[in-house]
C-alpha cells in the first residue's frame, strides 16, 4: 500500500465543493438511515457525542485523532462524563471488539450518494469504523464534493495503492433470504456530526 499524499484538501477542485453541497448530502445521508447532526463548532459536535453516548448507554468509546474531533475535545468530554476511552493503536485493538462507540474523522462527504469517504490506511481506523455498534464520524461540512466521479479523481492523485473506504449509512445485508439486516458485517448505527467551523 501506498499513499503518494497526506494532504487531502490539496486535491480538491477549485469550486467542485462545499458547504452548498449539505442539504443534498444530508437528504441522501438521511435515506440511507445515516443520522447527520449539523453543528456551527467543534465543541458542539462534543455535546452530541455526549447525549449520543448518554442515550445509548454507552460505557466504553474507541476514537481514531483527526482535527476536529481533536478541536472538540473529545477525549476530555468522555472522561468527564464516566465513559472509557481508547486513543491509542494498541488500546483501540484491545478494545474496539468490545467498544459500545467507534469516532473518527472522514476526509469529506459526497453529495450524489450521502457517503463519507474515510482513509483506512491505518488499521486502528478500520477497527473504529467497523467493529463497536455505534459509528460516529466528524466531517468538515465544508468539504462535500457533488458526486462519486470527484470523489474518484480525489481518492486517485492521494493513493497510488492504498485502503481507503466510502460509507453509506449503517451496515446492511440482504443475502440472507433477501431479508434487510442492519449491523451484521459492522455497526448497526451510523451518525455524521458535520462541523461548520474549520479546524
Amino acid at each position: 500500500m501506498k499513499k503518494t499524499s497526506n494532504d487531502w484538501r490539496s486535491h480538491f477542485a477549485p469550486g467542485g465543493y462545499g458547504v452548498h453541497l449539505f442539504p443534498e448530502f444530508e437528504k441522501r445521508a438521511k435515506d440511507a438511515a445515516t443520522e447527520v447532526f449539523r453543528v456551527k463548532t467543534p465543541q458542539e459536535g462534543a455535546d452530541v457525542v455526549l447525549e449520543l453516548a448518554r442515550s445509548a448507554g454507552a460505557r466504553k468509546v474507541v476514537s481514531v485523532t483527526s482535527p476536529l474531533q481533536q478541536a472538540a475535545g473529545i477525549e476530555a468530554a468522555c472522561k468527564a462524563a464516566g465513559i472509557e476511552f481508547y486513543g491509542d493503536r494498541d488500546s483501540i485493538a484491545e478494545h474496539a471488539p468490545t467498544a459500545d462507540i467507534g469516532i473518527s474523522g472522514v476526509e469529506f462527504g459526497i453529495a450524489e450518494s450521502g457517503s463519507v469517504c474515510q482513509d483506512v490506511y491505518a488499521i486502528e481506523s478500520r477497527l473504529v469504523s467497523t467493529l463497536p455498534p455505534i459509528h460516529i464520524v466528524f466531517l468538515d461540512s465544508n468539504l462535500i464534493v457533488a458526486g462519486i466521479s470527484d470523489a474518484f479523481e480525489i481518492i486517485a492523485k492521494v493513493f497510488d495503492r492504498g485502503y481507503v473506504t466510502l460509507i453509506t449509512g449503517p451496515s446492511r445485508t440482504a443475502d440472507i433470504e433477501v431479508v434487510l439486516t442492519i449491523g451484521v458485517h459492522g455497526p448497526i448505527r451510523l451518525v455524521v456530526i458535520a462541523v461548520d467551523e474549520k479546524p
